[in-house]
């Protein structure tokens, strides 16, 4: 007589599920809304968030999804305006002409002063660094 063979499937530790992940990254981000922008306390949090989130990447205690096989074309159209970016940030910051060529960065900061849009932008960048530490 055959057996059917069973299918095992590792199921996903309990902190790693979105029902846990998603509110301790609701948390950290409120957190992380709450401090001045550009203070040392923001900095420190920032290099302990993002810290943290290197080291549980680097170890293997997540469990890792498949990266794709090969990234489509259309992706490399992303470079454009990255690459836009990041010369027009660089040159801008380089001319350092104070108020006359003031970088993206600084324009952000009359959005960022609200604790609410901070929190949100804390939000996409710890959600996005999760999904990286995933890979």
């Amino acid at each position: 007589m055959d057996h059917p063979r069973e299918l095992t499937v590792e199921a996903p530790r309990a902190w790693d599920r979105p029902v846990v992940s998603v509110p301790v990254l609701i948390c950290l981000s409120l957190v992380g809304g709450q401090l001045p922008s550009f203070s040392t306390a923001a900095n420190l949090y920032i290099l302990t968030t993002g810290g943290g989130l290197i080291w549980v990447g680097l170890s293997n205690r997540v469990p890792r999804r498949p990266a794709p096989r090969r990234l489509p074309s259309v992706a490399l159209w992303w470079l454009v305006p990255v690459t836009v970016f990041g010369v027009f940030e660089g040159a801008t910051f380089m001319a350092a002409a104070g108020d006359d060529f003031p970088t993206l960065s600084r324009l952000a900061d009359p959005l960022l002063e609200d604790s609410v849009i901070r929190s949100a932008a804390w939000f996409a960048w710890l959600s996005t660094f999760w999904g990286l530490v995933r890979r």
